[in-house]
Parts: structure tokens; sequence; C-alpha cells
């Protein structure tokens, strides 16, 4: 077997791959005779049929069969002789094939990336120290007040705090915006409509023109929509609301004690206030976790540089704009202005895609140099506890990840996991005070 080689691109390569007429020759022998003693042909006990007869009736067949034996066994020596980490198929073309002749053909190949690792134990990490305060729990505790909120109706006009049921709608240069904006008709037009009187609830400036609103009472509500507004038919423009107040409701917080206490799953409120604390103070860990593991990514990310393979690429890119399309939909965004955003979704997919890509190639090449691995029991015990999650039968949770190459990709993310607690354990730290926020 004759290989030469020719680097098309920085992960592209060309292999010209000849296979001497004699190994040819005893492949067609070898395929001919398994056709022989497989046939049925009519006048024939299986496997007595002439040779003559088998290679006029399965030409085609045979030749096609040897064709991807030939393939098969001499392809995958090349890539070993020659040392080369392919990814994903080749591109065939056959340029010579027939009997008494060698067999020459060229096998276009995308092949991993060549690049030296840089120093990768040491990495700076700048960690946030904090710590849960007595504030910290009360804010917490009134957020699960706040989640057990009553809404009583009262006679009087509104103020703030309060939550209105109102009936609107909406114009826009004279013209209904639920017709402007037939895709996200409840801008325009909306019935019993729970509004709260808070800054940021609904549009920008609404709820404040309805202060002091009582029930029955009609008003018109105008609203500067922002030139970034996401609907661009009303991006810059005023609208006009036509507003029926039908309800005032005053929120009615519970009380802070044992009983609000035990409807929390706690036996009192001390209990409660040492449950809410142990979650924050868990919450800080994983954020403090998160940050030191962004902050290695990007250090990784900065040092290396090298070419890409375009397959994974593309492929990541698809992920990518799938996921950023799925998550505008689940969050109302209209189909018309998620397709006017098409080329900056993409040129965001493309730079994350890019990104995540050369991060993989990172992290296996680690792995390798600090021999981490992956076995077989840390792939069931993840799988196991997901299939507990999702509530599925772990064999056939298991079954469909199969189908679909999930075992690939639990693997990939438990080697991440790996390799990033190891650059954490062997990081450069600097401790430094954590920034309170204002209340």
């Amino acid at each position: 077997m004759n290989v030469t080689i020719e680097q098309l691109a920085p992960c592209k390569k060309l292999l010209r791959i000849e296979v001497d007429a004699q190994t040819v020759e005893a492949t067609f022998e070898s395929v001919t005779k398994d056709f022989q003693r497989m046939a049925a042909l009519p006048g024939f006990r299986p496997g007595k049929a002439p040779r003559e007869l088998i290679l006029r009736r399965f030409e085609k067949e045979i030749e096609q069969e040897v064709k991807e034996k030939l393939i098969n066994d001499s392809y995958r020596k090349a890539l070993e002789e020659q040392k080369i980490d392919t990814i994903g198929s080749p591109d065939i073309e056959e340029i010579q094939f027939g009997r008494g002749q060698s067999f020459v053909y060229a096998a276009t190949v995308e092949t991993a990336p060549e690049f030296e690792l840089p120093e990768y134990k040491g990495l700076p990490v700048r960690r946030e120290i904090a710590f849960v305060t007595d504030d910290d729990v009360a804010r917490a505790l009134e957020m699960l007040r706040q989640k057990q909120a009553t809404f009583q109706v009262v006679n009087r006009p509104a103020q703030a705090g309060d939550v209105l049921v109102v009936n609107y709608t909406g114009t826009c240069d004279g013209v209904a915006i639920s017709q402007l904006l037939p895709e996200a008709k409840s801008l325009g037009e909306q019935k019993n409509f729970w509004i709260g009187t808070e800054p940021g609830d609904f549009l920008p400036g609404f709820a404040q023109q309805l202060f002091g609103a009582q029930a029955g009472e009609k008003r018109t509500v105008t609203i500067d929509f922002p030139p970034d507004f996401f609907a661009k038919e009303l991006a810059g423009k005023k609208g006009v609301y036509e507003v029926d107040v039908l309800e005032v409701r005053e929120k009615i917080l519970p009380a802070l004690d044992d009983a609000f206490a035990k409807s929390w799953g706690a036996e009192n409120l001390d209990a409660l206030k040492q449950g809410v604390r142990r979650d924050l103070e868990n919450e800080l860990k994983y954020k403090e976790n998160r940050s030191v593991r962004t902050q290695l990514i990007r250090a990784l990310l900065d040092r290396c540089h090298f070419d890409l393979p375009e397959s994974p690429v593309a492929a990541e890119t698809r992920n990518v704009v799938y996921d950023i399309v799925r998550e505008n939909a689940q969050r109302g965004v209209p189909r018309d202005l998620i397709e006017q955003q098409k080329d900056q979704i993409y040129a965001a997919a493309t730079r994350s895609a890019r990104e995540r890509v050369k991060l993989a190639f990172i992290i296996q090449k680690i792995a390798e140099k600090e021999n981490i691995k992956v076995s077989e029991e840390e792939i069931l015990r993840r799988v196991h506890a997901m299939a507990t999650i999702y509530q599925i039968p772990t064999e056939k949770f298991i079954k469909d990840l199969r189908k679909r190459g999930g075992l690939i990709e639990i693997y990939d993310q438990i080697a991440m996991e790996k390799v990033l607690d190891f650059l954490q354990a062997n990081a450069r730290f600097e401790d430094v005070p954590a920034e309170r926020r204002q209340t």
C-alpha cells in the first residue's frame, strides 16, 4: 500500500491511497467465494452454483463489496501508519479500480488541530469571598412572604404596591396594536389583566399612570416606546391605551411566625431561618465555583491559538442556533422578530460554537496529558441520576441515549468536569472580599 498526503487546509488533508493489484485480486477471490457460498440460484443447491455464473449474476454487487473491503482495510491502516487523528467520515473519490490493476482512491478528511498546550497549572483566578449576613436572610424571608401574598379587593384609589385588574386596548398612530402585531396581540389588547403598580411591571410608565384610579374608572395611558423596543413596529413611537379599571386589589403578606414557617415545611421560625441561611450559603458556594470555572475556561481559551476543523464548528453552530431560537420562542418573542434577527443570532451562535469546540479540544488534550479518564461506573452513576430526575427507568433511558449518541455527551461532560476539577485544584487564587449589593 502506498499513501501520499496533501495538506488542503490547517485541519483538512487529502490522502491518496493505492492498494496493490495482488491485494485487489485476493479480495476479489475472497468476496466471490462468499457470494458463491451464500447465493441461491434457480436450478442449483446453495453454494453449488458455478463461479462464472455467480460473477455474471452478481458482478456489480461483488465489485461494490470489494471496494468497501479495500477502503475499510486500507483507510484504517493508512491512518494508523501516518498517525492521523481524523474527525468524522472521509469523502471518498474513486480514481482507479479493476481486476488486474491496483486500486487507487482519494480520501478527504478533517483532522483534529495540532497545537501545544500552554502552562495550565497555576492559572490565575480571582475568588470573591462572601458571607451570608442576617440582612441576606431577612431579604430571603421577605421573598418567601411575597410568594404567599394574597390580593384582597379594596374600595379605594390604587396606590403603590396594589394590583389592578383591567381591560385595555392600545393603538399606535391610530392603528390597533393587535393589528400591527398579530403574533403579540396581548401587547395591544387584554381582558381581566392583572397589572402591578411597581416600576417594571408591564410597559414602562404604564402602571404609574393608574395611581389613584378606582374600580369602574376609565383612563387613557400614553407610552413612549423606546427606540430599541423589541417590536420594531412600535420602536420609538407613542402608544395610546384605553384602560377600564375593573378592580383594585391590596397585597396582603402573611405574618412571619411559626405557622408561616410550617407552611414551608420547617418546624418553627428559627428552623426556617437556619434552613434559609444554609440555602444561601450553598448558593454562594455555587456562584463562587461557577465564577472560578468561568475564569479557568477563559484563561485556557485566551492562551491557546489554533485553527479549528469546519464540520464540528458547523454542527455546534446549528445546535446553538436551535437553542437560541427555542429560548426566544419560549419567552414569547414573535417569530417574525426572530427572523429579523437571524443574522445576529447566527453570528452570536458561530462565536459561541467556535469557543465550545476549541475548549473541547483543549480539555481532551489536558485529559490525555494528565491521564484523566472517565470510568464506565462514573457514566452509569450519572445516567442513573439523570434517569431518576426524569422519572424514566434506567434501562430505557440508556437505550434512548444510545440511539442519539447521548452517552458520548455524558462522557464528555464528566471529562470536562474532572479536568476543571484538576485545574481548580492547581489554580493560583487571589482572594478578595465580595462587593455587597446595596439595599
